[in-house]
């Protein structure tokens, strides 16, 4: 079939800044996804600033009635708290419908064509230029254009739920546990996200809490929920090669980080610009080299993040530390949203 310069399968926030940011250079742009908006996926919804200011290079406006907004993040365990403030910006906690509203917006704003209840099953038809897999951890497109070796795979498992709540911080909390944590994000002035991450795929919210979290439960004793709880696999995959022939990945289709950093969204944004810049010249190799080094400094700080996660003795040296000498939290999370 004869298609646009730019095809792109999966509507969710990666494939939607794709076609944006292509569109933005002067591409024609299709979108097709099986589903219809709002597109929900579980997940902590904090938008730290550089996410932000990766949304707007590609011309995507979030207001700041859109959500709630954070100044810094704030560790609870093994009996320590450490805190710290963006060392500029300010983060936002924002429901991921009222994201993905604003993202369809953008998107229709410039001219993309988007065709939702349109499941792709074959990509050898596709008339484009160019074709985007966008189409999260499990892509097919991945599969289509044999680009599925990795270099490296783990995975954890992540539950996320609502409470209705006032938040009792203007910080977005991660309280680390025995093996698991949990993000609490303010979202709205009533309105707290619980995001929950363990290598226990049984565990659950309200287990974690009664089990490890036994303060934090109490802080949420009496507030409804407002949403139900809902599961995800959160992994850390590396793929060999994110483009081949005229096929490109991009988001969780192109390899992901542990969701322990909060840095999906703005690795999006940022693929989709380098990928934009390579379609452009009329060449994937570019994209593929961009890439890793995109995402090499979240994988970084995954890795020291998730050294917390192997056992308390750990967690009492490193946030003790932290607590007596702040300076070096301020400075990590300074790395960490650059």
């Amino acid at each position: 079939m004869s298609e646009a310069d730019v095809f792109v399968i999966g509507g969710g926030p990666a494939g939607l800044a794709a076609a944006i940011a292509a569109s933005r250079v002067g591409m024609r742009v299709v979108v097709a996804d099986g589903n219809r908006p709002p597109i929900d996926k579980p997940c902590g919804e904090g938008m730290m600033p550089d996410s932000r200011l990766a949304a707007a290079r590609l011309g995507i406006e979030l207001p700041d009635s859109l959500g709630y907004e954070f100044r810094g993040v704030r560790f609870h365990g093994a009996g320590r708290q450490v805190e710290s403030n963006f060392p500029r910006g300010r983060g936002m906690g924002v429901r991921r419908t009222a994201l993905h509203a604003v993202l369809v917006r953008t998107a229709e704003q410039a001219g993309v064509e988007l065709r939702w209840d349109s499941p792709v099953a074959d990509i050898g038809k596709i008339g484009a230029r160019w074709i985007v897999g966008a189409d999260g951890a499990s892509s097919r497109v991945r599969r289509w254009a044999e680009l599925d070796a990795c270099v490296w795979n783990s995975r954890r498992y992540a539950y996320r739920q609502h409470f209705a709540i006032a938040p009792w911080t203007d910080c977005m909390e991660v309280y680390w546990g025995e093996g698991c944590q949990i993000y609490v994000t303010p979202v709205a002035a009533g309105e707290v996200c619980l995001a929950l991450i363990s290598r226990d795929p049984r565990l659950r919210l309200e287990d974690a809490l009664q089990l490890h979290f036994r303060a934090l439960h109490q802080q949420l004793e009496g507030a409804g929920t407002t949403s139900r709880e809902r599961g995800s696999v959160t992994a850390t995959v590396t793929l060999r090669a994110v483009a081949r022939g005229n096929v490109a990945l991009i988001g969780d289709a192109s390899g992901s980080v542990d969701a322990i950093t909060g840095e999906g969204l703005c690795l999006s944004f940022r693929q989709a610009e380098a990928l934009a810049k390579a379609m452009l010249r009329g060449n994937l190799s570019g994209y593929n080299r961009a890439h890793p080094r995109l995402s090499l400094r979240t994988h970084l700080m995954a890795q020291g993040m998730l050294m917390l996660d192997r056992g308390p003795a750990i967690r009492r040296c490193v946030l003790g530390t932290m607590s007596t000498q702040p300076w070096i939290f301020r400075r990590l999370l300074a790395f960490h949203v650059l």
